[in-house]
């Protein structure tokens, strides 16, 4: 790596929310390594957030990011802090560990699948709240943040789960389908301020979020695929191109990580 690409984020203000684990702590890392003044680690999980934050010098903040209010105050606190916001890394999501249980149980006993019909509607819009509406009050308050500074970048994680679905995931693959159609939608909007949308579309990711994932499903999942589950660096080298220069015409991609499984 030149060094050139190494400060390419230098003097820059960012914040990864999903920052405490799996790709959203490896971006976290990468962006600070790569010279960002500094990096504000966003996650549920404040605790392992400040564990993150403090090894490379960053700050730390408990937020839902399904909360509006609680991400409307997370950004304006970080403006009022360095009085910029330059990059953002949205990472945040969740699965549902309970209907990969019912894909791992009908797997075994070779039977047919039945998740749709016992999908809870709390689990519905818990899925949706947080991978949805998390990446539209996330959006929002950025470029709220970024038009009145001259720009900046931003990059979603959606997921190729919302092209080659998964059987017995709807709410999953719904939720980052929507995500991809929101960002590209905003993406066309705000590149009139200066802002930079794209979203990476991850296969299977080794993170605390695939551990979960039973055995027989994982294999699955990792059908076709030349290089098997990615990791967390790997898609942090995608996201970080995405949001440096380097990347100043790409506006609105959405970016196959897959490891070769399918192309669209």
């Amino acid at each position: 790596m030149t060094t050139a690409q190494q400060q390419r984020f230098e003097g820059k203000v960012a914040l990864v929310t999903g920052g405490a684990s799996g790709i959203g702590a490896a971006v976290a890392r990468q962006l600070a390594a790569d010279g960002a003044r500094r990096v504000h680690v966003v996650d549920l999980a404040e605790d392992a957030a400040r564990s993150v934050a403090e090894e490379i010098g960053g700050a730390a903040h408990g937020v839902d990011v399904a909360d509006p209010d609680a991400v409307r105050r997370l950004v304006e606190s970080v403006v009022a802090a360095d009085g910029r916001l330059d990059v953002v890394v949205h990472a945040a999501g969740i699965d549902d560990p309970i209907a990969k249980g019912h894909i791992y149980e009908a797997a075994e006993k070779d039977e047919p699948l039945d998740v749709l019909t016992r999908v809870e509607d709390s689990t519905w819009r818990r899925i949706h709240a947080v991978n949805l509406d998390g990446t539209f009050h996330v959006l929002r308050e950025s470029v709220r943040a970024m038009r009145e500074t001259g720009g900046g970048a931003i990059v979603t994680v959606g997921s190729s789960a919302a092209f080659d679905t998964l059987v017995g995931y709807p709410h999953y693959a719904s939720s980052k389908a929507a995500v991809h159609a929101l960002c590209q939608s905003v993406a066309k909007e705000v590149i009139h301020f200066g802002i930079r949308v794209n979203t990476v579309a991850p296969g299977p990711v080794d993170t605390a979020m695939a551990a979960r994932t039973p055995e027989s499903v994982r294999k699955r999942m990792n059908e076709g695929s030349a290089f098997g589950y990615a990791t967390a660096d790997q898609l942090a080298d995608n996201i970080t191109y995405l949001a440096s220069d380097q990347a100043s015409n790409v506006v609105g991609a959405v970016l196959l990580s897959n490891g070769g499984r399918f192309t669209v």
